[in-house]
């Protein structure tokens, strides 16, 4: 695959980004698209390897060899097949994937990896500049009705996949607008809008119904779609925040990260007017929390604005290398530094906030950290241990609290009476829930996780459902390859 001894004759590039005083003035994508020729270049640095981990690396299974040695030989509309084959939307995973791919490279052992993810994003945005890519109509109806609840990622994948099988698709969504998660919850510096948009009209033109504004369990009962479906499908993600229960921690002030991301979306998206008690502009702002959603509370924020961006992580700083205990092919736990920490933010490593301080009016003024250390026991988990000593005021105006969610709503299916676990999540087998007519999929089935993992999940699903009304499925699935899946 790729050219012979190419990775020794070419270097590994990555997109280059509009320098920072200038992107952090508005809210556009601000990544910089290589040549082709550079992009031809990369790969060409992909290696005939034997055996690819990087395909069994992917969640979808992208098949990367073949996608890099068709953009190698400039046949990118065949680049664009092979990509399209197993991955539904490629343009979001090429903005938002954290690539695990790359980690699997096996070139990554010697050299820095092929870079999948930059050739992924142009190969099909090469498509979409081509008209290469059409809304792909039914040949025929099974007659076969099915809703899907949610549309994020894992009911985009698994509409659009049942309804390649012929069967009549309706999504329903409980906000304005189509895309879940990658419409409110990811800032358009990273994703704009009309990248969905696009999309979803193909998705339209090729038959899928989508229904807005309509929140299950509230506007429609979910037992109603279950009389009018042959097949009900939730896809409504893990959507429970989690909170910090210490004291003071009803200030007003202190707002969870989604809501504070979900509102300056709108505002661009939708033009409604912004909330006064979201707003970061000239405020002391502390993010709670070092993961993506908290990266992306600290771009926000410097774009409203702030007077400053404090951003705390509980856990240590990780090392630039990998560790003995975490060796190649394996996700790398080493220091990550995304586009809005060089935007202006200060990141501190094992301290845990105590406690939140507030004035007489109940708004928000500061909060009390203790530095930690985690010591590791053999044959136990590491345990968190406060340093006496460390104690300390930070004054600040809002903290945004990015932690993450413990599980999806369960008033969503309630009337279903499903087996759940002890986070609400519906137990399944082979995506059924306990009741044969409902199927679960992404988040509010696994938890919390990846939008890659949510498009191999709503695909997968598909199948299954497909394979349930029919007795048999000709959908694409991972379940007899040696890919990572999730029963």
């Amino acid at each position: 695959m790729g050219k012979l001894r190419g990775f020794i004759e070419f270097d590994r590039i990555t997109e280059e980004n509009i320098p920072v005083h200038s992107r952090v003035k508005n809210y556009k994508e601000f990544t910089l698209k290589p040549t082709d020729k550079e992009l031809e270049k990369q790969g060409s640095r992909c290696m005939d390897c034997g055996v690819p981990f990087c395909h069994s690396g992917c969640p979808l299974g992208n098949m990367i060899p073949d996608f890099n040695d068709a953009v190698h030989r400039r046949s990118w509309r065949e680049a664009l097949d092979i990509l399209h084959s197993t991955n539904n939307f490629p343009e979001f995973t090429g903005r938002l994937c954290p690539a695990p791919c790359e980690s699997a490279c096996v070139l990554g052992l010697i050299s820095p990896p092929v870079s999948i993810e930059l050739i992924e994003k142009y190969i099909v945005e090469r498509g979409f500049s081509e008209g290469w890519i059409k809304a792909k109509v039914p040949m025929g109806r099974t007659g076969k009705k099915i809703a899907v609840v949610g549309s994020g990622p894992a009911g985009l994948a698994a509409a659009q996949q049942l309804n390649y099988a012929g069967h009549s698709v309706q999504v329903y969504e409980r906000d304005k607008k189509v895309g879940g998660l990658l419409r409110y919850g990811i800032p358009d510096f990273k994703l704009e809008k009309s990248i969905i948009d696009r999309r979803i009209d193909l998705m339209i033109e090729e038959g899928i119904k989508f229904i807005t504004s309509t929140e299950i369990g509230k506007d429609i009962d979910i037992e109603e779609l279950y009389a009018k479906n042959d097949v009900v499908l939730l896809c409504g993600g893990a959507t429970i925040k989690r909170g910090l229960p210490i004291p003071g921690a009803d200030s007003k002030g202190i707002i969870q990260a989604m809501d504070f991301l979900k509102n300056q979306n709108q505002i661009i998206d939708e033009k409604i007017d912004m909330h006064s008690s979201l707003n970061a502009k000239n405020k002391n702002v502390i993010v709670i929390g070092g993961g993506d959603t908290g990266s992306d509370c600290i771009g926000t924020s410097n774009r409203q604005g702030a007077k400053s961006v404090v951003n705390f992580e509980i856990l240590p700083k990780p090392p630039k290398q990998r560790s003995n205990e975490n060796p190649w092919p394996y996700w790398p736990f080493t220091l990550k530094s995304s586009s809005s920490h060089e935007e202006g933010s200060k990141r501190k490593w094992s301290i845990l906030t105590k406690e939140f301080i507030s004035d007489k009016n109940g708004k928000l003024t500061g909060l009390k950290t203790i530095e930690v250390e985690w010591k590791k026991i053999d044959g136990q988990k590491s345990r968190l241990i406060e340093i006496d000593g460390t104690e300390k005021i930070w004054p600040c105006d809002m903290v945004l609290l990015a932690l993450g969610f413990t599980g999806p709503e369960k008033n969503i299916y309630s009337g279903l009476n499903l087996k759940t676990d002890e986070f609400n999540k519906p137990l399944t087998k082979n995506y059924m829930t306990s009741n044969k007519k409902v199927f679960a999929a992404g988040d509010l089935r696994r938890g919390q996780s990846l939008i890659v993992w949510a498009i191999s999940e709503g695909r997968e699903a598909a199948y299954r459902i497909d394979e349930h009304l029919m007795g048999y499925s000709n959908l694409p699935s991972k379940i007899k390859g040696d890919l990572p899946l999730v029963k």
